[in-house]
């Protein structure tokens, strides 16, 4: 038998995933690590606590196999997938990092976005990446790093940095240093390469006072992007041979190879991907994006990224200490028919498509004295779901297409009272697959195409096995009133200054 290894590195942990080359799940690790605020809008992550979580997840999910016969020999291929805005800065010699990384909720650069949407740079860098100017994608950050330390600018000149973003940094921990590396989908998301391409622009890198020599190489999702060396809880040679960003993971892991197909992931944030086919699409709503390059083809989406979604569950649990587990929200909104008028925006850190406001702050209001944490709890998860159906509806306009079916998947997808006012809202059928961590499968398929067990993208349909359906049930005069409700909840507190 012959196994793969998927690495999962997101925004509050690590995950690994062991599958076999039918992909079956074999063995599961999964292990947390500390977020840093040292600012108010500051987020941060230490890269020796992050590459620990990834450490312990592997030896964890290894330990977990119960195949008698199972060997570390048996790994054919490691896949890894990451939360993709987020990135540090190391020394290439020593790979000793400079600083913690910087984390795509971190919204630092948000003064320096401001003066650059008031120049015509902001139109050139929308034209070569696909993106909005915003705190959300790493160019901006990087550009506000080495304008605020000059020692590091100094060293990021004499190209003695290295710049990546968490795929490249685990690559370069597991080839111990020999490859310095990204590919086309964590590419995109930097503002640095060029859509159509596939490179790193130097007119974005000038716009941006980016140094070319400390950027990774650019390569394909499922290219041999180097084999493990020196690791001690992996033995050496083994080919990561696919890397993709998080959500086009997601995408492909839910096999949307299809243009029009589309998948929703509710993680930290919720993110919705829109395969758009070969040819990058524009968009006014969200940003257009690599899905994956596999196979010598690239295909595009466009995607609409809401920043808040199970963190606002998080927020519940230790910021107010409604409940001790996440899970519990969905027996605690249970207890209540309707939120009775509560409402919440969840904006904790700025709001993403369609408003790209990130100095917005959360709003919670509609309460009385009948309000309880029961109708907060509700107001929660309708929230995520209408902040959802509002980054959709711009895209699918700009698309011009009909989103009739929408594939789901990520922790909170396991939540039926979310999916079915998801459901509602968008008067559109939901899917959702059995295994639920679509992220790291799409990474798995990603290295079996790059290590020869697949021969084709195709090869992947049906892997992923459809588990529930979720129809509307909300009649459409009464989706249309909430859902217009909700937008101009939000256009209110926007234009008050929340």
């Amino acid at each position: 038998m012959r196994y793969i290894l998927a690495i999962d590195q997101g925004t509050t942990s690590s995950r690994a995933i062991l599958y076999t080359e039918d992909f079956e799940v074999k063995g599961l690790g999964q292990s947390p690590f500390p977020q840093h605020f040292p600012k108010t809008d500051w987020v941060e992550h230490d890269l020796g606590e992050l590459w620990t979580s990834v450490t312990k997840s592997v030896e964890d999910c290894l330990a977990s196999v119960k195949e008698p016969t199972f060997s570390k020999s048996q790994i054919v291929a490691i896949g890894i997938t990451n939360q993709r805005e987020t990135f540090g800065l190391w020394n290439k010699v020593s790979g000793q990092p400079v600083g913690r990384a910087i984390v795509w909720q971190c919204k630092r650069s948000a003064d320096l976005c401001d003066r650059l949407r008031s120049t015509p740079a902001a139109k050139k860098l929308a034209s070569i990446s696909g993106l909005v100017v915003d705190p959300y994608f790493s160019g901006t950050k990087l550009r506000w790093w080495l304008e605020n330390d000059r020692s590091v600018a100094a060293q990021a000149k004499a190209g003695e940095l290295a710049f990546g973003t968490m795929d490249t940094y685990l690559i370069w921990k597991l080839t111990k240093g020999a490859s310095h590396v990204t590919d086309t989908t964590n590419a995109s998301r930097t503002m640095m390469m060029d859509l159509r391409k596939l490179s790193w622009s130097a007119e974005a890198l000038k716009i941006l006072k980016v140094p070319m020599g400390i950027l990774p190489r650019i390569l394909p999702s499922d290219a041999p992007f180097g084999v493990t060396r020196g690791l001690g809880f992996l033995p050496d040679g083994i080919p990561i041979c696919g890397v993709l960003g998080d959500q086009q993971a997601a995408l492909f892991g839910q096999e949307c190879l299809k243009e029009g197909q589309a998948k929703v992931t509710f993680g930290t944030g919720a993110f919705f991907l829109l395969n758009t086919g070969t040819t990058p699409k524009k968009t006014k709503n969200g940003v257009s994006t690599v899905a994956w390059s596999v196979k010598g083809k690239t295909v595009y989406a466009v995607e609409g990224s809401v920043f808040i979604s199970g963190a606002a569950v998080q927020w519940l649990r230790d910021g107010l200490g409604i409940f001790s587990k996440s899970s519990e929200v969905e027996t605690l909104a249970a207890n209540v028919e309707s939120s009775d008028g509560v409402f919440f925006i969840p904006a904790l850190s700025g709001l993403g498509a369609p408003y790209w406001a990130p100095r917005a702050k959360g709003l919670i209001g509609g309460l009385t004295r009948r309000s309880t944490k029961a109708h907060l709890a509700r107001a929660t998860l309708e929230a995520m779901a209408a902040s959802v159906a509002d980054a959709i509806e711009g895209l699918a306009r700009d698309a011009k297409l009909r989103i009739r079916t929408l594939r789901v998947d990520g922790g909170a997808s396991s939540n039926r009272i979310l999916l079915q006012h998801q459901a509602d809202l968008m008067r559109t059928e939901l899917f959702r697959p059995k295994d639920l961590e679509s992220t790291a499968r799409g990474a798995a398929y990603a290295a079996a195409l790059g290590s020869g067990l697949l021969k084709r993208a195709e090869d992947i349909l049906g892997k992923n096995v459809v588990e529930l359906r979720i129809v509307p049930r909300m009649k459409p005069a009464e989706s249309k009133k909430i859902f217009g409700l909700w937008k101009s909840r939000v256009r209110a507190a926007l234009k008050a200054g929340f």
